[in-house]
């Protein structure tokens, strides 16, 4: 019994030997130092200096430093390192500054005086620093640099750098400079492995060929591409794209948006509206769908396009806008509707055509016929072509191509006046048709009224062809020529079999009457949830609760100016540099010398 008790002594007392040499272990140790001496008024620290030949070497836990000259306090385990002072951590992290505080108790260190942190991706500058071993983690606050080769330049007010995820976090005042662009932000979140740099606030990215707004978003330093969300917005010179996420590649010099955009041609006063969009800068072009739509902006009216896609392609004087599938055209004295609309900015030729989908062969498939309507004019035909004068913004002239058909309703009756042939040309006076003219094949129906707008009869007939003249959407003569019979007939007499020609489908129903009606055929759209981003994250306090723990527990003696973690949150930035350890700071001391 009485040997198990030595035993058991024994063991106790190799334990604690353990524990006890593991605590030395941990020490700031002395490398080198040739020199050391005493100061009277530093009772408890030994100053080293170094020779001719080395500098002071210190090491703790991983950690070297080397220094001109040191003071160390071996109760506190706290050094203070001046001149050509260089940290080094394995094979990561080089520190040089003029001036070094450190704890081997808090393994927080403090660096003034032109610091420099390099590591394998980039180089850091600065005028002070604090490093903190436990958590990995260098922090300035009064502004710094960075520098990586493939990136450029970032500054900052505040930045942070996290070793062990290899990430930068800059707030306040940043800045990137890069040779191609220069980007500012209220906080930037930069990896230095792969070169991504996450945007929070008000960002902007400034290129010779485009300037990027948005208040979320991310940046491929490496390829030039960047995604961006909430309000996000780039500027092509004349062109300026916005949506609610945009995605960016500067090498293709091409950028697709989701959701709510809007892009506006500010020097062809047009804008384009959809759920989707592509953008080839370099090509002068742009793709858009869900629910596309194209307003060109008239002083006195202007111009709405929708169909399911639109391209707008060409250089600004010579741009083209085409609308495909379920294409409208609408203004308030003229809309339009066609399988396929297509405008030319140059020429001011507006085409209507269709396209015959009958893949199938269905021997019931109706093809049907581009239409437009002039105020209470219908027209229709196998292709129409507007033309329009962009300099005066108004309409000229209107070409319709094979089985032509003009259809009005009889202003005061139920019946229908109608011109139908081979082709129509007609002219416009202040955007109404003036005068209409029937080549060939021309047949007409035409409700005769006198001046007290009495039916006076029925007139039908067939013709070479006929030459209408209108005023204020009323026939104030028509002319046929070659007429082939034809006779007006009391209306009791004329039969009602007759009071149409082949061809006619009055299609009033399909009439847009407002900018809203041009999506009334559409399928419901859901808009997609754009995904990718996380929100905005306050960055945590560098000295937070935890660290200032390690700094409470490493002091030699509790004071009762101290405050509990909760109070001292805010002021401890302004407290530690100085005083984290009870000890007055040489930093003061060294701008004297210097």
């Amino acid at each position: 019994m009485k040997h198990k008790s030595i035993y058991y002594f024994i063991c106790i007392l190799l334990f604690l030997g353990s524990i006890l040499h593991a605590q030395e272990r941990r020490r700031i140790e002395i490398e080198y130092a040739p020199f050391m001496t005493f100061d009277e008024s530093k009772p408890d620290a030994t100053i080293l200096t170094r020779d001719n030949s080395k500098q002071v070497h210190i090491k703790h836990e991983g950690i070297e430093l080397w220094c001109d000259e040191a003071v160390y306090y071996g109760k506190e385990d706290f050094i203070e390192a001046y001149g050509k002072v260089h940290v080094k951590q394995g094979d990561t992290i080089n520190m040089t500054s003029k001036y070094v505080e450190y704890s081997g108790k808090t393994q927080l260190a403090f660096a003034s005086g032109s610091v420099v942190l390099e590591e394998p991706s980039s180089v850091l500058t600065t005028d002070t620093l604090y490093f903190d071993r436990v958590k990995q983690q260098a922090f300035y606050r009064c502004s710094g640099k960075v520098v990586r080769d493939t990136t450029g330049t970032i500054t900052s007010t505040i930045g942070r750098y996290y070793m062990k995820s290899k990430k930068y976090q800059f707030v306040n005042n940043v800045k990137l400079v890069n040779p191609e662009y220069v980007i500012k932000s209220k906080q930037l979140d930069f990896y230095t492995l792969s070169g991504f740099a996450f945007l929070f606030g008000p960002t902007t990215i400034t290129s010779e060929t485009s300037v990027i707004y948005c208040e979320r978003g991310f940046y491929n330093t490496q390829n030039d591409t960047g995604y961006f969300v909430k309000k996000s917005k780039i500027n092509y010179d004349e062109r300026v794209v916005e949506g609610d996420s945009i995605y960016f590649d500067r090498t293709k010099s091409f950028a697709s948006a989701t959701n709510n955009i809007t892009i506006t041609d500010t020097l062809n006063n047009t804008i384009v509206k959809s759920h989707y969009a592509e953008v080839f800068r370099q090509k002068d072009s742009v793709f858009v769908t869900k629910r596309a739509l194209a307003i060109t902006l008239q002083e006195n009216d202007s111009i709405f396009v929708h169909s399911d896609t639109l391209m707008v392609t060409g250089k600004p004087e010579k741009r083209i806008t085409r609308a495909y599938y379920n294409a409208k055209i609408y203004k308030s004295d003229l809309s339009g509707k066609a399988d396929s609309i297509h405008m030319n900015q140059e020429t001011g030729l507006t085409q209507l055509i269709n396209l015959d989908r009958n893949t199938n062969n269905d021997p019931f498939y109706k093809v049907e016929h581009p239409i437009l309507w002039n105020l209470k004019n219908q027209i229709t035909g196998d292709s129409i072509h507007l033309i329009s004068n962009s300099k005066t913004e108004t309409l000229d002239s209107l070409k319709v191509f094979n089985n032509a058909f003009v259809i009005s309703k009889d202003s005061l009756g139920d019946g229908y006046n109608q011109i139908s042939g081979q082709k129509l040309f007609g002219l416009f006076e202040n955007n109404s048709l003036s005068t209409i003219d029937i080549i060939k094949n021309a047949e007409s129906i035409y409700y005769l009224r006198n001046e007290d707008n009495e039916l006076v009869g029925i007139d039908k007939s067939k013709s070479g062809s006929i030459k209408v003249w209108i005023t204020k959407n009323t026939i104030d003569e028509m002319r046929k020529y070659n007429q082939i019979g034809g006779k007006t007939h009391p209306e009791v007499e004329f039969p009602d079999n007759e009071k149409i020609l082949k061809g006619f489908h009055w299609r009033e129903s399909e009439r847009p009457t407002s900018v809203e009606d041009l999506f009334k055929d559409d399928k419901p759209f859901v808009l997609p949830t754009i995904k990718g981003l996380d929100a905005y994250i306050p960055q945590e306090e560098f000295f937070d609760s935890n660290l200032l723990e390690r700094v409470d527990k490493a002091r030699p003696t509790p004071t009762k100016s101290l405050e509990t973690p909760k109070k001292i949150k805010n002021k401890a930035a302004r407290k530690l540099p100085k005083k984290f350890l009870n000890k007055p700071s040489k930093f003061k001391k060294l701008k004297k010398k210097n």
